[in-house]
């Protein structure tokens, strides 16, 4: 019986792309690989937000896969608290996997560090190395470190360990073909571009397509409110110029919410109110009774390659989703979906104006629907995966 290693710092039941994306991916690759391998799965204890606990065991044994959970130190987003929370995964797993043998090595990663760990296993006992990159960490760090000290110290390291990892890789799926340009220079390894899919339980959704807007109109965003996602720029200038007639829900946690908080105080906003994170069937349902949904990504060049996963649970809703996003993601739902109202990032008067004329409306995104499932995706994936065994 083979052995597959598979790597994700993030994992159910946690409330983020990376659980979402790996939790079911895992079980299409267990369900192909019965009665050929087991697999290894190593993660981390629930950790996305710090203001959501979620219990889960550090270990568990399911059919012809295991799951082992490492705990690692409360954060809260930061850059020191996630270079701290790496640094205890990185240790844990190499004690965990050491004297032990795998003939696939499998590795999910935002942040690059996560692809470099598997990197590191699978040179060490001469396995093919599979990656799933999901973004571009040395591109996001050119745009988000704001010291020239500290850029000129860190880059040049990571683009050392990005090399040497990509390079090693036999196969790396890029979750947007957006990144395909970033990676044209290693010709030896095999590239797919899987990207983010709609899981089942957005699909069995009950939004009434018939439906008429509130008063105010609801605006969601759920999510993540780091400096990725530029809220702080967007959502208390919208808000005040659009006024009374609409009011921004926001659900989440990260680094910005004090920042976002403070500039809603400060402008003394009444229809902006914010929720902690949720569980998705929490979730489930505010996305149900809003109006419009909402996604956005700071104006940085970083972004512009990137096709931020949300996407792919609000077009299953029938309401309009309001996205400010750039480059390939913009033109991508530019092509792909319907009833939106798109601008570029940070451009609150842009937002503003085509709320203002928008003929509201709610459709039933189908074409889209049937090309992005998540099961259709996984399949395809995971059968990618076992081919390296």
């Amino acid at each position: 019986m083979k052995k597959i290693l598979y790597l994700t710092f993030y994992f159910e039941p946690d409330l983020c792309a990376g659980s979402f994306r790996n939790s079911p991916l895992l079980k299409e690759l267990a369900a192909q690989a019965q009665g050929k391998a087991t697999i290894d799965v190593i993660t981390t204890l629930p950790n996305r937000y710090g203001s959501f606990e979620a219990q889960a065991p550090e270990f568990e044994s399911r059919d012809n896969y295991t799951v082992t959970r490492v705990a690692i130190p409360k954060h809260q987003s930061g850059m020191k608290d996630q270079i701290l929370s790496f640094k205890a995964y990185y240790q844990h797993v190499k004690k965990l996997v050491k004297g032990k043998q795998y003939d696939l090595v499998i590795a999910s990663s935002s942040r690059l560090f996560t692809a470099y760990l598997g990197y590191t296993i699978a040179k060490r006992i001469k396995a093919p190395l599979y990656l799933d990159i999901r973004d571009i960490f040395y591109d996001t760090l050119q745009d988000v470190l704001q010291s020239g000290l500290v850029k000129g110290f860190a880059l040049p390291v990571i683009k050392q360990i990005e090399k040497r990892t990509f390079a090693y890789a036999d196969h790396i799926n890029l979750i947007s073909a957006g990144f395909k340009s970033y990676f044209n220079s290693y010709t030896t390894t095999n590239f797919t571009f899987y990207t983010n899919g709609i899981d089942d339980m957005f699909l069995e959704n009950k939004a009434n397509e018939n439906a008429v807007a509130n008063h105010p109109k609801k605006i969601l965003y759920a999510g993540n409110l780091g400096e990725g996602q530029g809220l702080d720029k967007i959502v208390p200038d919208a808000a005040k110029k659009l006024g009374d007639d609409y009011e921004f829900i926001i659900v989440g946690d990260g680094g910005i919410k004090n920042r976002l908080i403070e500039k809603v105080q400060a402008y003394n906003l009444k229809n902006v109110k914010f929720l902690p994170p949720v569980k998705r069937d929490e979730l489930l349902k505010m996305y149900e009774e809003c109006d419009f949904t909402f996604v956005h990504l700071n104006d940085y060049d970083a972004f512009k390659k990137v096709l931020p996963s949300k996407i792919f649970e609000l077009a299953c809703f029938p309401q309009p989703i309001i996205a400010g996003v750039g480059g390939y993601a913009n033109s991508f739902i530019s092509e792909n979906i319907e009833n939106k109202i798109l601008f570029n990032p940070c451009d609150v008067d842009d937002m503003v104006k085509q709320l203002q004329s928008y003929s509201y409306q709610r459709i039933r995104r189908q074409n889209f629907i049937d090309k992005f499932k998540r099961t259709s995706i996984n399949k395809e994936m995971a059968s990618s995966m076992l081919k390296y065994l």
